[in-house]
């Protein structure tokens, strides 16, 4: 059973600067909740009861946000306002749920759940990135736990990409194309060329990994961009070790992208039942040549 789930949210956010210079990007909203929120919930749909943050200096507000605000909550409550007080009460994780660890500099994704690893116990473990946003009837990391097997060793979520956009993700090597939910990866590559991609099955940020990584990790060296990368230690392991791609069913959104993050907010709100039309108001309004706003 997977029961822990890593959170890395100590990245600087350079791409949405100005406004992640005081607001943490992992705070962004999408519609009406910021995103470390959608993936907190999506972890606690997994049967998640264990939540580790590892964060930076300037991210106190992930902190305060999982935490209860009594004169907020007393205000709504005195006013009957229902439904806004749910809305914040809901997201709420116990002291003895959430735990908060920095790291101390940004040395990559691997160095990140390795600053975690005396908070996790001789079990796998799940990792969410969460600005990949995930829009699924089903929540992707409960997709994965629900068909993970210890023979599967790490399992990664998995989608194919266009070959010109290899160069941004970690790729599995495959040894056929798969027809199943899972397939067996025979090696990974941190960002390879179109030319040296050995497929086009990219790495999503979704993780189920084996208690051992945090050992390769404390002996793993770092890369040309002097940071300690995951996908290397992955590699290392697979000769002891299996690497299993899930084929998630869901619509993937990168949010630590400008362009990613505004999709997401138009793909969330048509999902949306009370938004849904106002959207379709919006963009008629806004795409009409006879405007006055261009």
């Amino acid at each position: 059973m997977i029961k822990t789930c890593v959170f890395p949210v100590a990245g600087l956010g350079s791409r949405f600067l100005p406004a992640t210079k005081s607001i943490p990007k992992e705070m962004l909203v999408v519609v009406d909740k910021p995103l470390i929120q959608y993936a907190v919930e999506e972890a606690k749909k997994a049967g998640i009861e264990r939540f580790i943050f590892v964060t930076s200096q300037g991210k106190s507000a992930i902190e305060d946000h999982f935490d209860r605000l009594q004169l907020l909550e007393q205000t709504l409550s005195s006013r009957k306002k229902w439904d806004l007080l749910s809305k914040i009460v809901a997201p709420t994780l116990e002291p003895s749920q959430a735990v908060y660890v920095r790291q101390p500099a940004p040395l990559g994704l691997g160095h990140a759940i390795w600053c975690a690893r005396h908070l996790i116990q001789d079990e796998a473990f799940a990792v969410i990135l969460a600005d990949d946003l995930i829009l699924s009837s089903e929540p992707c990391l409960k997709q994965m736990i629900d068909n993970y097997a210890v023979s599967d060793g790490t399992m990664v979520a998995t989608m194919k990409v266009d070959m010109a956009h290899v160069s941004r993700y970690g790729i599995l090597g495959c040894t056929e194309q798969p027809k199943q939910l899972k397939v067996k990866a025979t090696s990974v590559v941190e960002k390879p060329t179109a030319d040296s991609a050995p497929s086009n099955m990219a790495i999503i940020g979704r993780y189920i990994l084996p208690r051992i990584v945090l050992d390769v990790l404390s002996g793993q060296q770092p890369d040309n961009g002097s940071e300690i990368q995951l996908t290397d230690a992955i590699q290392t392991m697979m000769g002891e070790n299996s690497l299993t791609g899930f084929l998630f069913e869901g619509n993937r959104f990168d949010c630590g992208t400008k362009e990613g993050w505004l999709e997401a907010n138009v793909a969330f709100a048509f999902n949306d039942p009370e938004m849904k039309n106002h959207l379709k108001n919006i963009i008629k309004k806004y795409s009409n040549d006879d405007n006055n706003f261009f």
